[in-house]
């Protein structure tokens, strides 16, 4: 089933309504965990990694009751007619496909309203909120490691992902910290937890203060 077995090419349509499409599955180096490697198509078309598993969960409906996807990421199979397929925000960038074939995402009923076009798209009153504050709200939500694991991956911004890492103090172990420095496209050298973690936080400070300095 393409659902729970991405590959190559296959375009998914994330809950939140943004489009990607699958590069390829690889496997962590050190881990042998499998992580799927895919493509915005929207905006500056960015790559991201994430670990298999959770390209391939469910939509968590306490944190998100009015998601309309079953699945994190819908995988999308093409129609040649039929009823076009939702366009997430930025879809006006993306490049047009031969003979115009219209996409449909599965298990998505063509006369409801994307969801996320009702939800703020861009930074504003709803993302003040830090991320720690966020964490103790849903704190019976997001109780394991995995799942605050989750929320540093979905963070918007690198100030969010660093306030969510310093709420994982406690629940840190030495996989979590391979995956994020994979997410991230940083290394962190082997060696002792309480360190490998130090120096996971020094990078995100790192890119924190250029991120600032980037959006002045």
């Amino acid at each position: 089933m393409p659902q729970g077995d991405p590959r190559p090419g296959e375009k998914y349509l994330h809950f939140k309504n943004k489009l990607y499409q699958v590069i390829a599955v690889a496997h962590h180096a050190e881990t042998g965990e499998k992580m799927v490697v895919y493509q915005a198509l929207y905006g500056t078309f960015q790559s991201y990694v994430r670990p298999l598993s959770m390209f391939v969960s469910l939509v968590d409906k306490q944190k998100y009751p009015t998601a309309q996807q079953k699945y994190r990421f819908q995988w999308v199979e093409f129609k040649k007619a039929g009823t076009e397929l939702p366009k997430p925000k930025g879809a006006e960038k993306l490049p047009q496909e031969p003979e115009a074939p219209v996409e449909q995402a599965a298990e998505k009923e063509p006369s409801k309203e994307p969801v996320m076009e009702k939800l703020p798209q861009e930074p504003g009153p709803s993302k003040e909120n830090t991320a720690q504050e966020l964490l103790s709200d849903r704190k019976a939500a997001e109780s394991t490691p995995e799942e605050k694991m989750m929320a540093f991956f979905d963070a918007d911004t690198i100030e969010e992902k660093y306030k969510i890492l310093l709420g994982m103090r406690d629940d840190i172990t030495d996989r979590m910290i391979n995956n994020m420095a994979v997410v991230m496209d940083v290394v962190v050298e082997e060696g002792p937890l309480d360190l490998r973690y130090e120096e996971l936080k020094a990078c995100l400070r790192t890119m924190q203060r250029y991120e600032c300095s980037r959006l002045r």
